[in-house]
């Protein structure tokens, strides 16, 4: 990236006085049109597809080969003009088409499959949320009862805490 590029995705910064800004306005958008709301065929694939169709993305492997060489990591999206390559960036989302996962780069490469959140809402109601403590389990004796009552009322306090039951 230098300075006529933007921050973020690199994209082609246009420049006062610049001569042909319709090539580098074109060429931004190509490249928005390869990162915003992008779906992948493959993840990891080292080597380009030999009849690629226009629209079509993959996720460039560690070891990539050919046109695709010096991109590892990269978005590569094939365009009416040829390959476009959008740099992998932490944060950056992606859609795995055939599985319908989502692929978040992180530091260290492409991470598939995780969803992330501190809760999980229905209609306002939570779900799911962080891990309880720990139930302790019955243990034998002559007061078995009195410690299994507690297990259960153990268990509908935290049911009802993270509301997967009524209170």
């Amino acid at each position: 990236m230098s300075d006529e590029d933007s921050a973020r995705l690199g994209l082609p910064l246009l420049a006062p006085g610049q001569a042909q800004k319709e090539m580098w306005h074109n060429e931004a958008l190509a490249l928005l049109d390869i990162a915003v709301q992008a779906g992948v065929e493959e993840i990891d694939r080292n080597t380009p597809p030999a009849t690629p169709q226009p629209g079509q993305c993959w996720i460039v492997g560690a070891a990539p080969t050919g046109v695709w060489s010096g991109h590892a990591g990269a978005i590569a999206g094939w365009t009416s003009g040829g390959w476009r390559f959008v740099a992998p960036r932490p944060g950056l989302a992606v859609r795995h088409l055939p599985s319908g996962h989502t692929a978040i780069r992180e530091a260290n490469g492409w991470k598939t499959g995780d969803v992330r959140g501190a809760r999980v809402l229905i209609d306002g109601l939570q779900v799911v949320g962080a891990q309880g403590a720990a139930i302790i389990v019955p243990t034998g004796g002559a007061t078995i009862d009195g410690e299994l009552r507690a297990c259960v009322e153990t268990i509908l306090i935290m049911l009802r805490k993270h509301g997967l039951i009524a209170a």
